[in-house]
């Protein structure tokens, strides 16, 4: 990370005089995000002088909203679904794991110019060092293939997976995610034939309930998952969760994406200012918001 780090605990307080306005941007799930409130719950309680806000951008604005990043002096943002893999010509330079990632959630400003980092792969890597799950030598299976599924396969392969397999409605956008891990891609509605074992499966989709998705929570009830260790559902905040029935059903440790919340929070916090606020404090704002 670019800037000097500080660990930094709740004794210590006000961080710089300056208000600072840190945003996201999504399209209308925008107003179902926690962040607003975890990250002002927790900038208040170590002194930062900031406000972090939502804004909801039209498709067809987004070119706007980032030149509103730069006009309005946002000291920082994360960018959510459907923007990430689409606003890095906007950027003035992308960070080396964005780029190889192929998708940007964390904008981050040093004066005038902006930079495009992706703290989902960082937050989901530490969230499973947390759990104490080691993805290596194992199989996994990736749901989707937008932003979250790409950011997914680079930190299994990071982590050394045996075999990544990507399954999307696209053919051509489950290729382009498996080609970059290594790995392999197939239609999802082929999943059903497929019989490699599978040891962990994430939910990069935006679906996680029946409501979203009657054709994924029909797949999900069907799934044979024998071999299978852990669910990782990346979307949270489903009051029904067919992916955590799944995983009920069938004694497989699960976990959705508050986890991941929590550790992407802090190392974008981290970005914007320098400040390495202890993970417990994201921890403790965000059980407060749900």
């Amino acid at each position: 990370m670019p800037g000097k780090s500080h660990h930094f605990t709740l004794e210590q307080s006000s961080y710089g005089k300056q208000h600072l306005v840190f945003c996201i941007l999504s399209d209308e799930r925008v107003y179902s995000s926690k962040s607003p409130e975890v990250f002002t719950q927790v900038m208040k309680r170590a002194g930062i002088n900031g406000t972090y806000v939502p804004f909801m951008v039209h498709p067809e604005r987004i070119g706007e909203a980032m030149m509103s990043l730069r006009a309005l002096n946002i000291a920082g943002a994360n960018v959510a679904v459907p923007y990430k893999e689409t606003i890095a010509p906007y950027m003035d330079s992308v960070s080396e794991s964005a780029e190889i990632i192929g998708a940007i959630n964390t904008i981050a400003r040093n004066k005038d110019k902006l930079k495009g980092y992706n703290t989902n792969a960082i937050g989901l890597m530490d969230a499973l060092d947390e759990i104490g799950f080691n993805p290596a030598g194992k199989t996994a299976l990736i749901l989707g293939a937008g932003g979250a599924a790409k950011a997914a396969a680079f930190v299994l392969k990071w982590l050394k997976a045996d075999k990544i397999l990507v399954a999307s409605r696209s053919e051509s956008r489950a290729r382009q995610v498996a080609v970059r891990s290594g790995g392999e891609f197939l239609l999802l509605d082929d999943l059903l034939n497929h019989k490699i074992p599978i040891h962990m499966l994430f939910n990069a989709t935006t679906a996680s309930s029946t409501e979203e998705s009657p054709e994924l929570a029909d797949i999900a009830s069907k799934l044979t998952l024998p071999d299978c260790e852990l669910i990782f559902d990346l979307n949270y905040g489903r009051v029904q969760n067919f992916w955590q029935d799944k995983a009920q059903e069938n004694g497989i440790l699960f976990r959705d994406g508050l986890l991941t919340l929590v550790h992407q929070a802090r190392n974008s916090l981290s970005l914007w200012t320098g400040l390495d606020i202890e993970t417990d404090e994201f921890r403790k704002a965000l059980e407060a918001a749900v």
